[in-house]
Formats: C-alpha cells, structure tokens, sequence
C-alpha cells in the first residue's frame, strides 16, 4: 500500500447519477475533486454511471424502446394501413445498440470529468479514519492500493440487487437484472421473482419480444406503494397486454434441473411448481455498503445496510456525507441522488438550496409508462386530510387517439379548501414526460386552478392534465367520459 501524495478537497467514492454528479457540481466550483469508482463492464473496462447507466434503469430503457418498435411492428401498423413482410428479430443487434448508447453516455461523463479536471480512480474506495480513502485498483491486481485524503468525503456507491436464499443466481439459468438486460436470445416462457419496479420493465421487454412472462410477488397488494386507482388500472392493462401476474406468491425453492428451472412457490390456494426456461431475480434492492468502510472508521449504518444520515445527508462522521441509495433520505432513484449529489457539492461550497422530497417525481418505464408525484388519496385520507379528486381518461384524448395509445388516466388530487395540489398521478404514454407540469406545478405552491387556468396546446396529451385539473371544479368539458 502507498501514501498518494494528493491531497484534495473532495473525494466521491462511487460514479453513479449521485456521485458523478456530485463530483462535476464540486469542480464546477472550483473544488479540487476526485472520483473513485469500481465499475467493470462484461469486457472488463472500467466505465462510469454506474450501475443505473450500465445495467439499471438507462440500459432497461433502451432494450424497452426496441422492444417496442418489435411489437408495434407486428402488432399496430395495420391499424395504420401499412403492411410489412418477413420481420425478423436480432436480439444480440438489439444488446449491441444497448451497449452502443451506454459506451456514448460514459464518454460523455468521462469527457466532463477531463474538462473539469476531476481525478478519476477505477478503484474499489473503501473509507478509513480521518477522511482518508483506501482505493484498490480493479481490472489490474499488480497495481498496488493507494491511499488518498481530503477534506470532504461523498460516500454514493448505489444500490446492489437484493439476494434470495431460495433462488442462488447463477447467471445461466437463475439470473440477475444485469444478465436479463444481456440475453441474446428470447427465453420462450420466462418467470420473474417481484413485481416491483425492476421486475415490471423487464417484464414489458421480453414479452414484447415474445416471451411468455410469469411474475410471481410475494406481496398480496400490486405495487402497494402507488395510489390505489392507478395500481388497480395498472393491473388490468399488464394483464390484458399478457403478462401472467401472480400476487401472494411466496418463492421457497428454485433450482436448475434438465436446462429449465423448477420453482416452488406457495399462496393462499397451497403449494404449487412451475417450470420455465429462465428466471429471473429482481426482488429489490439493497445499499451497496459492504466492506464501504473501515470498522475503525465507525461509520453509522442501521440494521439494514443504510448509512445514518441528517437532513443535510451528513453521516456521524465530521466531513463525510452519504447520498443516493445509501440513505433514507427519499426512495432509490437516480433523480433523488442527482439532487442530493449538487446539494451536497454546493453545502460543502457554502452555499445552500434544500431538496423538497415531498415534491420528487417518480417514474416506472413500462408501457405504458406510470409516474406519480405528492400523497396518494389513500394516504391522505388516512391522515384525515379534506380532499378533492378527479381522474381523466386518456381514451378521450384526441392525441392518445391518434397515436393509438388510449390506454391510461390522469388522476390529480388536491385540497378541499385551499385547491393546493396535492398529488398528481398518470398512467399513460409519455406519462414519464406529462408529470415534469405537475411537479413544477407543485413546486410554485400552484392551486388546480392555476392547471386549470393554464392553456394548453390542442391536441396534445397534457390536455389530460388540463381536463383532470378542470374535473376538480366539475368543468371538464369532457366530464360524460371522465370517472
């Protein structure tokens, strides 16, 4: 081990949305910075972004974008008039282009990184006493570790998938989301262990592909943490579209057996066994905080692996931070960690602009896409707050229509005596890119009828933001069709 001679002002172990963010935000102002990350690709090249560029949400996204155009192909276009012949799938093209985009986004990170004179470190960082910082090279065992020191440390090294004893990953047959985002070819039935975020879009890709898709939650509730209409219409969409969801089901044993896998599962009609050709783990996920620190570093975690934070994210440990997935300051999302990532780089500069968690828009990219942003109704009946609701159905918006993507609602809730938002939550196409108008809506402390107020272009799928706000005041003027 050697002693770098480099002292800096910060140093950010980990290269996700949080911590390259957090790094750029610390150089931007003027702050000597570093950036220790230990991502590998399947070739072995260091890269940054992390696990949400590399195999999380950004790869998902662009699987799911071809995955669509391949069932729109087959499925729509003669609803358009136009016939096509011999349509034919390359699903190793469909990884490369994944790969490509990813390859062009970490260039451009690293290009950042160059212009703002960041050190970059394709290291293990694991956090020492007195704000030092151990960092192991990866990808080349001679290198020696060095050991770096600064005056503020950013702890953001992600989230990791959650493991289950009853399914081991093997990465052939029992498989985690990292290797479902690289099969190169299509698995003919194919079961997924949650129904959660991760398990939905991998899910939307490969039974657009063709698979058939068996997901198997041990939650009696579908997607409990969504407003309770949006999950309910949730349901009934993925379902007709074909996917086999099967909640209160409780996974006890899953093993290789003749190139399939055999799953054991339990629900409330007993025990039952199912066979398919691939599964795959995606049960949640976990702070990625093992071996991050030193024992004699006394970093505080709780009993599940997340890092003790303040509402400032500093943890116990004077200078040294933690943002992103490693707190539970806000729910894991790339966003959030970006957030917190320029809050933190500009508090260690002096200055500071808070993050409102109450207004931090989430998003699930399925198809159609799901987002939602403040309190859900159940919730905000169950603290007694008196509200107003209105819902709106795409299928009477003239731009849903002509695009063929009908299937969907706005439901916006606000309350009954000050008109303030409240909650906004869609369903619907685009609804990842419509619920950016509710948040800085919400943001300017905007009433329903400030939405209501506001025009809109016609025909446009915002219109349904519109015609829910309107709902509010029973002024929609297409309130025969809205619910």
């Amino acid at each position: 081990m050697t002693l770098s001679p480099t002292h800096y002002d910060v140093i950010v172990i980990g290269a996700g949305p949080a911590g390259y963010t957090a790094a750029l935000r610390c150089a931007q102002l003027g702050l000597k910075t570093a950036c220790i990350d230990n991502w590998l690709d399947k070739n072995g090249q260091s890269g940054l972004g992390g696990f949400f560029l590399n195999a999380g949400c950004l790869a998902s996204l662009a699987l799911l974008e071809s995955a669509k155009i391949y069932h729109s192909l087959n499925h729509d276009l003669k609803n358009h008039g136009i016939s096509a012949q011999t349509i034919t799938l390359d699903v190793a093209q469909m990884i490369k282009r994944k790969d490509d985009i990813i390859q062009n986004l970490r260039l451009n990170i690293a290009e950042a990184f160059a212009y703002h004179h960041i050190d970059r470190y394709p290291a293990r960082g694991k956090l020492l006493n007195n704000r030092q910082v151990e960092a192991s090279p990866v990808g080349d065992s001679e290198r020696p570790p060095v050991i770096l020191n600064a005056d503020h440390i950013i702890l953001a090294t992600s989230s990791t998938p959650v493991k289950l004893a009853c399914a081991p990953v093997d990465n052939e047959f029992i498989i985690d989301s990292v290797t479902a985002l690289n099969l190169t070819c299509v698995p003919k039935k194919l079961a997924i262990i949650g129904a959660g975020v991760v398990g939905l879009e991998l899910a939307s890709i490969w039974s657009r592909l063709g698979a058939e898709v068996i997901l198997l939650d041990a939650q009696e509730k579908f997607l409990s943490l969504l407003d309770e209409q949006l999950a309910s219409e949730a349901y009934q969409i993925y379902t007709s579209q074909g996917l086999d969801l099967r909640m209160g089901a409780r996974v006890t044993s899953a093993k290789k057996d003749h190139k399939k896998v055999t799953i054991d599962y339990q629900d409330r009609d007993g025990t039952h066994t199912l066979r398919v050709d691939k599964l795959i783990v995606a049960s949640g996920r976990t702070p990625n905080t093992e071996n991050l620190a030193d024992p004699n570093a006394e970093l505080l975690l709780d009993e599940n692996g997340y890092v003790h934070v303040n509402e400032n994210c500093r943890t116990n440990l004077p200078g040294v931070y933690a943002i992103g997935d490693l707190s539970l300051l806000g729910p894991m999302l790339a966003h959030k960690g970006i957030e917190e990532g320029v809050f933190v780089a500009e508090q260690i500069a002096g200055i500071h602009n808070p993050i409102d968690y109450d207004v931090l828009p989430s998003v699930i990219y399925t198809d159609p896409e799901i987002a939602w942003v403040g309190h859900t109704e159940q919730a905000l009946r169950a603290m007694g707050e008196s509200i107003k609701v209105s819902s709106f159905p795409l299928n009477t918006n003239a731009r849903a229509q002509a695009t063929g993507k009908t299937a969907g609602l706005v439901k916006m809730i606000a309350h009954a005596d000050t008109d303030a938002l409240l909650g906004v939550h869609i369903i619907g196409s685009h609804a990842s890119e419509l619920i950016a108008e509710a948040v800085l809506a919400m943001e300017f402390s905007a009433s329903s009828e400030d939405l209501a107020r506001t025009i809109h272009a016609h025909p446009t799928l915002s219109e349904a933001l519109h015609e829910a706000a309107l709902g509010l005041k029973n002024k929609s003027l297409y309130s025969l069709f809205s619910k």
